[in-house]
C-alpha cells in the first residue's frame, strides 16, 4: 500500500511544481522546479517499494 501512496504523493508534488513554474516570478519557478523535483524522488520511492514487496 506505501508504494501506491508514494506514487500518488509523487504525482501531486511534480504537476504543482510543473503549475508553479508557469509563474512570471522567478522565486515562485524556481520553487516549482524543486517541487517537482521532489515528486520524482517520491514517485521513484513509490517505484522500489513496488519492486521490494513493501518490505522497507
Amino acid at each position: 500500500m506505501g508504494e501506491l501512496k508514494d506514487k500518488a504523493k509523487g504525482i501531486a508534488n511534480e504537476v504543482a511544481g510543473n503549475v508553479k513554474q508557469a509563474s512570471s516570478d522567478p522565486k515562485t519557478r524556481a520553487e516549482g522546479r524543486t517541487q517537482e523535483r521532489k515528486g520524482e524522488a517520491q514517485n521513484l520511492v513509490g517505484k522500489v517499494k513496488g519492486a521490494l514487496g513493501d518490505k522497507i
